[in-house]
């Protein structure tokens, strides 16, 4: 890990690496000193991007974090600037789990006596919030979520009015007057909130749609059932609205066993609508407006109450990723996941695509051969369907991760990794399952951030940690997702969507242990409702699942 150290200017992340890591722009024929050596660059070397540490020839291996990222396609001279074009993804190879994994746990004992103000729901588990959910079980009742999201939100004071209603309502009042129009002065202010809230304790009622139900595989159709029966038993939701059309594959009485297979015991208020058995449409928005109403009267009877911090359930995810990620934002965050993880919280690692060449390594971190069979199952079976329809994990980077040094997938997998911190591997979970165990979970699913965000909010995740080099909007109807950048000019440019700064470990001023535990101190302020994420203020309530099937 980086020590303090405001002068480096690269960096070595593994002693076995044969790559280093601009930590700033180094221009061509500049000469650095590494090791007692020197090295004159043979190409300009942006911040975030790699160069070569020795000569090297066609088919060379390049490591980085320790592990295979590729293989060059020419002889490279020392000091060489790695691109697409002269560096091919290459991973190395996973069996079954070849050893024995001993963790040296980080001290917790300053926050052994902590708690975090949360909602005790009567399953054992405590939300970081009180929300009502209301959710269709079909596309074909999107457009009356969004009516009684319309009729709700303004009427109860969870409506918000953006800078953006007020730029068009100043043009308006522009063309009124009969003035030329001006695009300044426009008003440009933070969200706010329209009136107060008429039931205080209740945080939002949050409205999904999404385009499943019907039409796909039934496979796709029972596991939109499942996530969404994760929303329904997760801690931070206290009661459900549910509109059905009554003709679809994603029926009501799916939905109902999948909630049971989650908790057998399921006591939350659970409103189901079915308009094929109303009088009209009329009438089963009337009695959905009724009865969320009274609903939300005795959600609004719950309060906060002192939990341990091992009632955090955190997901941890990356996206819009650069070349610093894995160096500040990623291993600060692995921190705060051995942390939670120490003090008997749950973490869950997500993005399968992003674990490609690291798999050895995860599958020697599970707690047995069973739970490693799982991931290595798991792992197979996802990349067997990506290579069907010709999209292997190679092209998992985007456009955005090639131009900022993320030139391979096995290069961001192993950034990416380093998210999970460093505990063992306690269960292995595929999409749409519930959380089971403390400790570090692997969930898999895409490495798409809103498929990746909508299934950690659907496994149990109360918190979402989300890592970003490039900026990353996402957020999530129910689970707070905090916006982490991985370098502080980009926590300056787009302060408005992210919450957290790694960017202090790449100057040098901070450690990844102490900008993790800043990031720990962080959730329990978060977790307890001190303050609300950028994503949150912004309504970002991303929500798309994972379709495997094909459209019928």
């Amino acid at each position: 890990m980086m020590e303090k150290n405001p002068k480096q200017a690269f960096l070595q992340i593994h002693p076995k690496d044969n790559v280093l890591v601009a930590l700033r722009d180094l221009a061509a024929g500049e000469a650095v000193s590494f090791q007692g050596q020197i090295l004159t660059l043979k190409d300009q070397v942006s911040a975030k991007h790699k160069f070569t540490l020795q000569p090297m020839a066609t088919g060379d291996e390049v490591f980085m974090y320790g592990v295979l990222v590729g293989k060059v396609t020419q002889s490279l001279p020392q000091g060489t600037l790695l691109t697409t074009q002269n560096l091919k993804h290459a991973a190395g190879d996973f069996s079954q789990k070849t050893e024995e994994y001993q963790w040296q746990a980080p001290d917790i004992s300053k926050w052994l006596n902590r708690s975090f103000m949360g909602f005790h729901r009567e399953d054992g588990q405590v939300g970081t919030r009180n929300y009502w959910l209301v959710l269709p079980l079909v596309f074909c009742e999107n457009r009356n979520v969004e009516a009684l999201k319309e009729a709700f939100l303004k009427e109860l004071g969870y409506a918000t009015s953006s800078q953006y209603q007020l730029q068009v309502r100043e043009l308006v009042n522009q063309v009124r007057q009969g003035q030329d129009l001006k695009k300044a002065p426009l008003p440009i202010i933070s969200t706010y909130v329209a009136s107060p809230r008429v039931f205080e304790q209740v945080d939002g009622i949050k409205f999904i749609v999404h385009d499943g139900g019907c039409g796909g595989t039934r496979e796709d159709s029972e596991n939109l059932c499942a996530v969404l029966a994760g929303y329904c038993v997760n801690p931070n939701v206290a009661g459900i609205t549910v509109l059905s059309l009554g003709c679809q594959h994603a029926q009501v009485s799916i939905l109902q066993e999948k909630i049971r297979e989650r908790d057998p015991h399921f006591a939350k208020p659970l409103l189901v609508f079915e308009q094929q058995q109303m009088a009209s449409e009329a009438q089963m928005m009337t009695d959905a407006i009724y009865e969320t109403f009274v609903g939300l009267t005795q959600a609004n009877q719950c309060h906060r109450a002192p939990a341990p911090l091992s009632k955090l359930v955190v997901g941890v995810e990356c996206g819009g990723s650069d070349g610093f990620s894995g160096i500040s934002a990623n291993p600060a965050v692995g921190y705060a996941a051995d942390l939670v993880a120490a003090l008997g919280g749950s973490v869950m690692l997500s993005e399968f695509p992003e674990l490609c060449g690291v798999e050895q390594e995860l599958l020697n971190r599970c707690v047995d051969q069973e739970t490693a069979g799982r991931f290595e199952t798991l792992m197979r079976d996802y990349a067997g369907r990506a290579l069907a329809v010709g999209s292997g994990f190679d092209m998992n980077p985007s456009p955005g991760n090639f131009k900022d040094g993320l030139i391979t997938d096995a290069i961001k997998s192993a950034g990416a990794a380093k998210k999970g911190g460093t505990s063992p591997v306690t269960d292995v979970l595929g999409y749409g399952q519930y959380v089971r165990k403390p400790g570090l979970t692997l969930l898999c699913t895409p490495g798409n951030d809103v498929e990746s965000t909508t299934g950690l909010a659907g496994s149990g995740c109360n918190l979402i940690l989300f890592t970003t080099g490039l900026g990353t909007p996402t957020g999530n109807p129910v689970c707070p997702v905090v916006k982490v950048a991985s370098n502080t000019q980009l926590a300056t440019r787009l302060s408005d969507i992210i919450d957290l700064d790694a960017g202090g470990i790449i100057a040098g001023d901070k450690t990844v242990q102490e900008t993790g535990e800043e990031f720990l101190e962080y959730m329990i302020g978060l977790a307890s409702g001190e303050y609300d994420t950028k994503a949150m203020a912004l309504g970002q309530d991303d929500f798309i699942f994972w379709k495997r099937g094909v459209s019928l």
